[in-house]
């Protein structure tokens, strides 16, 4: 079965995390030890039934807000297909929560309140999408049973949404009523909202094509050299990691960067096991004709598909530390299994993520702004264009004296 990740977003009280609990109480993913908790927790919170929001808010400032504050993560399976759940923060403050849980994503459930119709944050969340190119939007009107299931509220709020997204371009959207409290329109069709044709929110997801990336371009980037120390295995040197993209067979003629040493490959090995070819998503170790000197964070091409080489970029980056930025500032910059040092030599605009303007830049940069950047690094990274191939062409910074994460970077 292949995987599936999707991500929810809305304003705060939206109904994600109840979206989710009945996700996974109705396709029957909890085991019997964490419904017996849910039960005694949910009484404990005075609700009359279950309530399904406790399954993702974790954290206790959560519970006592009844709001999601960080991006909590589910795992769940039918028969058709895995899929991995991220359930993010829908205040404006956790903008940076938000952008975590989504750049991995391959579709977003954007929830709108029936009641509410389209507000500030559904736009914000619709432009965050459009901004990591997320391939595929469903846009779940909820609530459905405190407007009376009424048609009309629904066809009312797809108008006014689809004016947002003609405006950020994006392309394949799915319009649905539901009710995550009653479970209206989430496992299968509810005679509630009989006038909708469409399918249910999770027969959607198990027929959304996931696109993969075998045919792209090949990216490995060597996380560990094997070099066994025993005598019958003298002469063994692999390099292990994952493909994060396209395909490798023996024989390909391919490339090391930064070095940019060509040499063949001579074998590949998955689970200690001879393959001819290993794709996108598989750990894999691969043994080279030549002797190279190759460390971690070494970038492995194809000889015909190169990378860009450059010690210096354009990034758009979201702020994610509480401690502000500055042009000049020095950092660490990981990007996948490479880290080098960094200076953020320019800031040239911040993005208004509410209307996509660009705005002159504030002098300092703050907490979840979001800012257009140049990066410039102590050696060259072999990277693509994050519209290009997003696996290839995402960083983070890190801060030097902490080692936390400060800066999600898109490159450009």
């Amino acid at each position: 079965m292949d995987l599936l990740r999707f991500i929810t977003a809305g304003s705060v009280d939206d109904g994600k995390s109840t979206l989710i609990g009945r996700l996974l109480y109705d396709s029957k993913s909890i085991l019997a030890d964490q419904l017996e908790t849910l039960k005694k927790q949910s009484k404990t919170n005075e609700h009359a039934d279950i309530d399904l929001a406790l399954l993702t808010d974790g954290l206790r400032a959560e519970r006592e807000q009844g709001i999601t504050i960080d991006v909590a993560y589910k795992y769940f399976s039918t028969p058709v297909r895995k899929f991995i759940i991220a359930d993010a923060p829908g205040h404006i403050q956790y903008t940076r929560n938000m952008i975590t849980g989504a750049s991995n994503s391959d579709c977003i459930i954007i929830l709108i309140d029936a009641r509410n119709g389209v507000i500030e944050q559904t736009r914000r969340h619709s432009i965050i999408a459009s901004l990591l190119k997320i391939p595929h939007v469903i846009v779940a009107i909820n609530k459905m049973d405190m407007v009376g299931y009424d048609k009309n509220v629904f066809t009312k709020i797809v108008s006014q949404y689809q004016d947002v997204a003609r405006e950020l371009q994006l392309e394949d959207v799915y319009y649905i009523p539901i009710s995550a409290l009653k479970g209206d329109n989430i496992i299968t069709n509810s005679l509630n909202l009989a006038w909708f044709e469409g399918n249910s929110l999770l027969t959607h997801l198990e027929n959304i094509e996931v696109i993969k990336s075998k045919n792209s371009v090949s990216r490995f980037s060597v996380q560990y050299v094997i070099r066994p120390q025993a005598e019958e295995l003298h002469d063994y040197r692999g390099y292990a990691g994952k493909i994060s993209s396209g395909t490798y067979s023996k024989g390909d003629e391919v490339r090391v960067f930064p070095s940019s040493i060509s040499t063949s490959i001579k074998q590949i090995e998955v689970n200690q096991k001879e393959v001819q070819t290993a794709y996108a998503g598989q750990s894999v170790t691969i043994h080279l004709q030549d002797d190279i000197d190759i460390s971690r964070g070494d970038v492995i091409v194809r000889s015909n598909e190169l990378p860009k080489i450059q010690n210096e970029f354009e990034v758009l980056m979201c702020w994610m530390d509480s401690n502000e930025l500055n042009a000049g500032n020095r950092y660490i910059l990981q990007h996948g299994s490479r880290r080098v040092k960094a200076l953020v030599r320019d800031i040239q605009y911040k993005l208004d993520v509410n209307t996509l303007s660009q705005e002159s830049y504030p002098g300092a940069v703050k907490l979840n702004d979001v800012v257009k950047a140049t990066i410039k690094t102590a050696e060259p990274l072999a990277f693509d264009s994050y519209l290009e191939l997003p696996v290839n062409g995402s960083a983070i910074l890190i801060d030097q004296t902490s080692n936390m994460t400060v800066g999600a970077c898109l490159i450009q």
